[in-house]
Parts: C-alpha cells; sequence; structure tokens
C-alpha cells in the first residue's frame, strides 16, 4: 500500500513539474511572440507611413497637372468664346444688311 501511495506521488510530482514547466515554456514563448508581433507592427507603421507619404506627393502632383490642364483648357474656351462671337456678329451685320435691303 505504501509503494502505491510513492508511486502516485511521485507521478503527481512528475506532472506537476511537468505542467509547471510548460507552463513557463508558454509564458517564454508568449513574450517572444509579443516583442516580434510589437517590432512587425512597428515596421508595417513605418511603411505604411511611407506609402502615405508617396500617395500624398502624387496626389498633389496630379492636382497641379490637373490645374495647369484646366488653365489651358479656360484659355482654349476663351479662344473659342472670341471665334463664335466674331462670327456671331459677323453673321448678325449680314442679316442687318439683307434686311435693309428687304425694307429698304
Amino acid at each position: 500500500m505504501a509503494a502505491t501511495w510513492a508511486a502516485i506521488g511521485l507521478l503527481a510530482a512528475t506532472l506537476g513539474g511537468s505542467l509547471f514547466y510548460l507552463g513557463s515554456k508558454i509564458d517564454a514563448l508568449g513574450g517572444t511572440l509579443g516583442a516580434r508581433i510589437d517590432a512587425l507592427g512597428g515596421t508595417l507603421g513605418a511603411r505604411i507611413d511611407a506609402q502615405g507619404a508617396d500617395l500624398g506627393a502624387r496626389i498633389d502632383a496630379q492636382g497641379a497637372d490637373l490645374g495647369a490642364r484646366m488653365d489651358s483648357l479656360a484659355g482654349r474656351v476663351d479662344a473659342l468664346d472670341a471665334r463664335l462671337t466674331a462670327r456671331i456678329d459677323a453673321m448678325a451685320a449680314r442679316f442687318d444688311e439683307h434686311l435693309g435691303r428687304h425694307a429698304g
């Protein structure tokens, strides 16, 4: 009977020691994993910031190009307006001349 209790006690001590060792091993791995995640988070944050700065610069460049193109288009619209106004004025003068011949 004493041998049985001794075997049970030895088994319990071994099992308890194994669980304690396993728990400390899990804690150590958790700490290592946490440090790696934090390091990756910092790297990822830096990459996102760099991408954001690059995207901002590209948007600014696109905005400047779009502004220049709009200014060019405004000049073309103004030139077209001047040409159309001149043609309408010429047509109005011809129309007035034509009406003058019939009214006169």
